[in-house]
């Protein structure tokens, strides 16, 4: 899987896709953080799902002639969603190595400089994901205020497929990861309106293993409660599309495990772990009740003590 380091004459070597629509003030912020890296070996797809495409060009336009020559601009008459667009920019890229750049994210300037090292130095590594530092920001009037920030998952020492069974580990803006894996594994799920990321993570991490790229946060991950429309964040405007296909997903894997393995395994465990799960209830519930009747035996106990200490006479 891993190839050997290109010369920096031979073209881009980082694909840069952002998926867009209808934010302009977002994809002018994004395209802040692409054509500020330190590294410029790049080439940036925008993929434009739907939205009017006068705004994008503009944006475009604007950007000096050596950064307008490495972007490539897809308008889309209608609206495919968001793996149908990524999907587009994947196969319109030409590079070795690929990153989604989501249109509400940005980067620390060092990050694809940082990324490309580590894959020249681990030509046997399929991808690297960076730290990231989730940060909380309101959007009104066109401007960005920035609310607090916090570091995301930073308990973990490595992206690990164990944990990311559980749910998604790593945002596409903080992966890095070779052209040759869609090669192995496919594109992206088109049917999923939502958690393509994580499906596509799966398929990865299940190949091959992935490490963090240090322990400093070079992925901002923006994020806006209370924000709907076209200034949500999907994680939170999206909730019940990321509950309802992460649980497709689920069953998917395993009618496909069933298939092959039959019910046996899964039966059991499903017995199993109900037993576990009724046996812990009823031990808390039995630790409260003791702990209730120790309480009341001290409180009937301290009243008892109450009445029987002679009162002080009033002076």
């Amino acid at each position: 899987m891993g190839t050997a380091p290109v010369p920096e004459d031979s073209g881009p070597r980082v694909s840069v896709v952002v998926r867009t629509k209808n934010r302009p003030e977002f994809l002018r912020r994004a395209l802040e953080s692409i054509t500020g890296q330190s590294f410029t070996l790049w080439e940036c797809i925008i993929v434009n799902d739907g939205g009017d495409p006068v705004p994008v060009d503009q944006l475009v336009e604007r950007l000096p002639q050596d950064h307008r020559d490495r972007i490539r601009v897809l308008h889309s008459a209608g609206s495919r969603g968001r793996w149908t667009s990524a999907n587009a920019g994947v196969l319109a890229g030409s590079a070795p190595l690929l990153v989604l750049h989501d249109d509400d994210d940005t980067w620390h300037p060092d990050f694809l400089a940082s990324a490309v090292a580590y894959l020249d130095d681990n030509p046997d590594r399929v991808g690297v994901v960076s730290r990231i530092e989730i940060v909380w920001e309101e959007f009104a009037d066109g401007e960005f205020t920035e609310v607090r920030r916090e570091p995301f998952q930073a308990h973990l020492h490595d992206p690990l497929l164990s944990d990311t069974l559980l749910f998604n580990r790593f945002v596409p803006i903080a992966f890095v990861y070779r052209r040759a894996l869609h090669e192995e594994l496919g594109l992206y799920d088109e049917r999923l309106p939502v958690v393509g990321d994580w499906a596509f993570n799966l398929r990865v991490l299940s190949l091959s293993a992935l490490e963090f790229l240090g322990d400093k946060p070079l992925v901002s991950w923006h994020q806006r409660a209370g924000t709907a429309g076209a200034g949500g964040n999907s994680v939170i405007d999206a909730r019940d599309d990321h509950a309802k296909f992460d649980a497709r997903i689920r069953d998917e894997a395993l009618r496909e495990y069933v298939g092959e393995e039959g019910l046996g395994l899964v039966l059991y465990l499903t017995q199993f772990i109900d037993r576990r799960f009724v046996d812990i209830e009823n031990g808390i519930r039995a630790e409260i009740r003791e702990a209730s009747t120790w309480h009341r035996a001290k409180d009937k106990l301290d009243r008892t003590v109450a009445r029987a200490l002679p009162r002080r006479r009033r002076r």
